[in-house]
């Protein structure tokens, strides 16, 4: 599976971006998605990650009430709903793909990885 993140940018504090992660290779219903993030300096932590049918979905507590995770399986595409920013949200965004059908927190549990697309977030 090949991921293409896209989406990022400048934005306010309490401002909104929706990212999207598009992928492609293969059949994208068959696997749980999942966005990671990484600041400077910091290590790679969980957001957001939904089931291959989008029934289910798991948030990390700093983000819970603020982001959203969907996906559109006839699109090939999972989105990230950010909503309320933080400078804290800040981060290089990373959508991954897991080969299973339930969600996971766990980087190393997912198996294919985009490039990642930048938020900023001013103050």
């Amino acid at each position: 599976v090949q991921l293409q993140a896209s989406g990022g940018g400048l934005v306010q504090t309490g401002g909104s971006l929706r990212l999207s992660c598009a992928a492609s290779g293969r059949t994208f219903s068959n696997y749980a998605m999942g966005w990671f993030r990484q600041a400077p300096g910091k290590e790679r932590e969980f957001v957001a990650a939904i089931s291959w049918s989008g029934g289910s979905t798991s948030y990390a507590d700093s983000v819970k009430g603020r982001f959203t995770i969907s996906r559109n399986n006839a699109k090939n595409t999972v989105y990230l709903q950010m909503n309320s920013l933080k400078p804290e949200d800040m981060a290089l965004y990373y959508c991954a793909a897991r080969s299973a059908s339930w969600t996971s927190n766990k980087a190393p549990e997912y198996v294919y990885w985009g490039q990642g697309t930048l938020v900023t977030v001013s103050s």
